[in-house]
């Protein structure tokens, strides 16, 4: 997708799974499997999505998927459906090679999220992208190596800690230009220092949303997940940021929905829908 000055394309890490009940909290079954049909195990399919931004000589992902470093055990768990070195791999064959990546921004360090940024090299654990500033909030940052105990299943720090040693890591602290047209919003229900990415191209913001939203069905505002460590402050984000994301026509890029890759939203007085959806290309 073109916007102005900038090109905008997906790649995927794949995908995995997670129990539905738990990525949409208190919302009734009858009513979330209409829209994501669980297995036997109750998990729903979740994309393991990237968007590549480029401009100039700026080559910006977001997020990095969920990585190679797994036991068996945790794979089966999350019946993960992904080649090794998937995400990399995709890049590559569109022509974008690790080292010419300039800028990762995380949207938070959950390992679905940030898992892919570190690879296991010849003397061990090594960035994946050993040219890029990795952008992460502070606030998550401090969060992630100490969390409580409801989540901190969600966080690995080998997925981040080799990134501190590289010197690579930008610390963001609130909203922030990070760079020209590149700006980060907190959101801290689903955890502290989630950042929303938006790229404000002139013609149009495309948003990449993260887990504020995750999948599609994430629109109806009461649909929060389980994993919010403050689903009331998500109630008031998802408000907040859909109203804005209506009033100025933004592109949504979901990263998890395995079918939906993108949308528009809008208003129309009671609920917020999707419009579209579509894939980037064919905007």
């Amino acid at each position: 997708m073109q916007r102005s000055e900038w090109t905008f394309r997906i790649f995927t890490d794949g995908e995995f799974r997670l129990d539905g009940g738990s990525m949409f909290g208190v919302v009734p079954r009858v009513l979330w499997e209409k829209h994501n049909v669980p297995d036997e195990r109750n998990r729903i399919a979740m994309s393991l999505r990237s968007l590549l931004a480029e401009q100039g000589d700026r080559r910006i992902l977001v997020d990095v998927g969920i990585g190679d470093r797994w036991e068996q055990k945790k794979r089966k768990l999350f019946a993960f459906d992904r080649r090794p070195g998937q995400l990399v791999d995709e890049l590559a064959a569109a022509g974008v090679a690790p080292e010419s990546v300039t800028d990762v921004i995380l949207t938070h360090l959950h390992f679905d999220h940030c898992g892919g940024a570190v690879t296991e090299g010849a003397l061990g654990l090594e960035p994946t992208f050993p040219g890029a500033r990795h952008w992460v909030q502070k606030k998550q940052w401090a969060w992630a190596q100490c969390p409580t105990e409801r989540d901190r299943a969600s966080f690995r720090e080998e997925d981040f800690l080799p990134l501190e040693a590289a010197g690579l890591l930008e610390f963001v602290d609130g909203p922030a230009e990070i760079m020209p047209g590149v700006r980060v919003r907190p959101m801290h229900g689903h955890t502290p220092g989630q950042q929303i990415v938006e790229f404000h191209t002139g013609d149009g913001v495309v948003a990449f949303v993260g887990d504020l939203l995750p999948l599609a069905s994430h629109l109806n505002v009461p649909w929060i997940m389980g994993y919010d460590l403050n689903p009331l402050l998500t109630l008031t984000e998802k408000k907040e940021f859909l109203s804005r994301a209506a009033e100025e026509d933004y592109t949504l890029v979901f990263q998890h929905d395995p079918e939906i890759e993108a949308c528009g939203v809008i208003f129309d007085g009671k609920t917020f829908q999707g419009t579209g959806p579509f894939t980037l290309e064919e905007r």
